[in-house]
């Protein structure tokens, strides 16, 4: 579709947005549209029906048309772009853990530089790329489709653009489900800070499950030693980090990798045998667990460039809201969480590009309440590392009467077709194929060892180095 670059201005630029879409199964029990987000922001959507056709109840496959797209900045809808182009810098720099002595002058510098960066090489798209105008997008993707209405599922950043959506749109929202939710009204400094505590709360279901099996790994036998043998590990990385052919592994890589493959529960294996291989005083020159995790050089589509979804990050969370500009603030709040969060070792409170960014959002964000119908189901992961129970609590409490919201006792980021027991999963497939919500709040156990998880599926919020999702 070609859509108004600034919708305020219809007939002035226009940009391209990509969209895909897998038909209702059944057409005689057809209710209309299923959009679809997988997180970001800077997630491509388009393989979402794909996905979803995998992974949902052939009753919801029946009755709903899957629509993904790419959002505006994305790959095949007109790309934005930073030009950074070392993958090396983007796996180290673009996620900003402070030096391993707590100081940010290397991600002071890094903000300021990839700032003017991102300006130099999309300054005319940078200050449209923006959740409202994505949500405005959708609106028109609904209209082409000749429906009245959309229903949507939108994981992780995904569910503040349906609540966005609903907000700037209420008469046009039909069943919408807000999976591993952010709070509305912390965006985005302070959801990005959540990751601190939310990490936390996760990992000991990893730690826990690696000194149960101490005697496969020798990594501690308690969950405190567990986490001694990652303090030394990381800090050994600082000092003097593992370098083999194509591969560098810092203390911020071995950060990271950690933190992103505690988003599913199936990646407990491989990271234990990343722990083990790095913990070794002669690591295997292979480093063959390692070397499947780490980051591969991305091909990407044609003229999709290699930091796009890194740049529309940037772009969508400088261009909604406007972030402190004083340095000083960002190096205060990393010395403090550095103490109360380590595992983190501060990353959460940095300093984002955001700081130094050029252009000053052109809307306030969009004020989520709960004016509206009753059509609104938040599921939640009680330890999601990305985006925590208590962020969940505050789109709940934004969208109050329209919602419902599930909380799962389990781990791990994402809930419907990611990993979800039979009460969560039942809710949610009720609510898409009768619109019947839960008349108050529930508490649903977790899955079984029996569920599947999804961890190897090609979906939304993936797991892996730089996950931001």
């Amino acid at each position: 579709m070609r859509l108004p670059l600034d919708h305020r201005r219809p007939h002035g630029r226009q940009i391209d947005v990509t969209i895909s879409r897998i038909a209702a199964a059944e057409p005689g029990l057809r209710r209309g549209i299923l959009l679809s987000n997988p997180g970001g922001p800077g997630g491509s959507g388009l393989d979402m029906p794909s996905f979803l056709a995998a992974v949902l109840p052939a009753e919801v496959l029946a009755r709903y048309d899957l629509i993904g797209f790419d959002p505006r900045g994305v790959g095949a809808s007109t790309p934005i772009t930073c030009g950074i182009t070392d993958p090396a810098t983007m796996a180290e720099l673009a996620l900003p853990y402070p030096a391993p002595d707590g100081s940010i002058a290397r991600n002071v510098e890094f903000a300021r530089t990839t700032a003017r960066a991102c300006a130099a090489h999309s300054g005319e798209l940078l200050p449209y790329i923006t959740t409202a105008n994505t949500a405005r997008d959708m609106d028109r993707i609904r209209a082409a489709l000749g429906e009245p209405k959309l229903s949507f599922l939108g994981y992780s950043y995904g569910s503040y653009l349906g609540a966005v959506y609903l907000s700037l749109f209420p008469a046009h929202g039909d069943r919408i489900i807000l999976d591993s939710a952010v709070d509305p009204n912390r965006i985005w400094r302070g959801v990005f800070r959540q990751w601190g505590p939310s990490v936390a709360v996760r990992f000991p279901d990893f730690t826990g499950w690696l000194a149960a099996r101490h005697d496969e790994y020798g990594l501690g036998a308690t969950p405190a030693a567990v986490t001694e043998t990652y303090v030394a590990t990381a800090a050994a990385l600082d000092r003097d980090p593992l370098v083999v052919p194509g591969l560098v592994v810092t203390g911020t890589i071995y950060r990271e990798m950690t933190r992103s493959l505690l988003y599913r529960d199936g990646n407990f294996p491989q990271l234990a045998a990343i722990w083990w291989e790095l913990a070794q005083a002669r690591p295997p020159a292979a480093l063959p667990a390692l070397r499947r995790a780490a980051p591969a050089a991305r091909v990407p589509a044609a003229q999709v460039p290699a930091d796009n979804n890194i740049a529309v990050l940037y772009a969508v969370a400088c261009g909604d809201v406007a972030w402190p500009r004083d340095v000083d603030s960002y190096a205060r709040s990393v010395a403090v969480d550095r103490r109360l969060f380590p595992v983190t070792a501060g990353m959460p409170a940095n300093v984002w590009p955001c700081a130094s960014w050029p252009y000053r959002p052109l809307e306030p964000p969009v004020a989520v309440t709960g004016e509206g119908p009753r059509n609104v189901l938040i599921l939640q992961n009680l330890r999601d590392p990305s985006t925590g129970w208590r962020g969940a609590l505050g789109m709940r409490r934004a969208l109050d009467r329209r919602a419902a919201m599930v909380t799962q006792d389990a781990g791990g980021h994402g809930v419907y077709g990611i990993r979800s027991g039979p009460c969560a999963a039942g809710i949610a497939t009720t609510f898409l194929t009768t619109g019947a919500l839960p008349d108050r709040d529930r508490w649903c156990p977790g899955p079984s060892p029996d569920d599947v998880d999804v961890a190897s599926v090609a979906g939304p919020v993936p797991s892996g180095p730089l996950a931001v999702r």
